[in-house]
């Protein structure tokens, strides 16, 4: 089956984006991106060095650029400036990248985007020749303004960064799916493996994830649970699911040329 993602143009098999943070070392991020079968990972620019420190070990030689898609994002960005700059030091540190991912955040505590500065960042950006992917509210709204604005994908919160509480919002995040023209990737929240496959069910083009692979107690299995998920998910969507028939039973064994009857 093709069935590929396509981001700004660019044509991907798996459907699983994964960070890169949080592992005990650059080892165990290698093996879990590899069993994650992720080709998009992303790097945040504030705490990870992919070369603005010669002398500190180099994320890139890891992961480098040529097997994998390098998401540069801004977290730990409070402003639409600060995360402005932070994307033009990556694209300068990644030879003209222009893919990259946004996200502002409205405080350290909950990690919520803080939309007003979310919108001028990504105006700028896009203006600049970026491909902006950017994490975003729950708000189909505000989803749609960054789709015109130009962002190549808009990534909605499933529940708070890092808190594992998974969809917490299935009706928000079908109304930004059924309205929009651009993949919709859900974009932390995710927990666990049934937590990917819902989000893939209800529609959605695709789950960013980083704490859920290197928090588990085995991140190399979890993110081996995650790329299944992924595929799972999709392919429930692709299929249809039967109907929910309140009060209403189908049974799957035939009821008529029974013996006696």
């Amino acid at each position: 089956m093709n069935d590929s993602l396509m981001i700004a143009g660019k044509s991907y098999r798996s459907r699983l984006l994964v960070g890169t943070g949080k592992y005990k070392d650059f080892a165990e991020t290698r093996a879990a991106i590899d069993a994650s079968g992720a080709e998009i990972v992303t790097v945040a620019i504030r705490r990870t060095n992919i070369g603005q420190n010669a002398d500190e070990p180099n994320l890139l030689d890891v992961l480098p650029p040529e097997r994998f898609t390098i998401l540069p994002n801004t977290a730990g960005c409070y402003t639409a400036d600060d995360a402005v700059r932070t994307l033009r030091l990556a694209r300068e540190l990644l030879d003209g990248h222009a893919l990259v991912k946004l996200e502002v955040l409205g405080d350290p505590v909950s990690l919520f985007p803080n939309m007003p500065e979310t919108l001028k960042a990504a105006e700028i950006l896009v203006k600049d020749g970026f491909e902006v992917m950017v994490y975003c509210a729950d708000d189909p709204i505000q989803a749609k303004m960054l789709e015109e604005i130009g962002c190549v994908a808009v990534m909605p919160l499933a529940s708070l960064i890092g808190s594992g509480m998974g969809i917490l919002n299935p009706w928000n995040l079908r109304l930004i799916i059924d309205q929009a023209t651009v993949p919709v990737l859900v974009d932390a929240g995710v927990g666990t493996a049934s937590d990917a496959a819902i989000a893939m069910e209800l529609g959605c083009d695709g789950v960013l994830m980083n704490t859920a692979i290197a928090h588990a107690k085995d991140p190399v299995l979890m993110a081996s649970a995650m790329k299944k998920a992924v595929e799972a998910g999709r392919e429930a969507f692709l299929a249809g699911r039967m109907p929910r028939k309140h009060y209403s039973a189908d049974p799957s064994s035939p009821t008529s040329g029974l013996i006696g009857s």
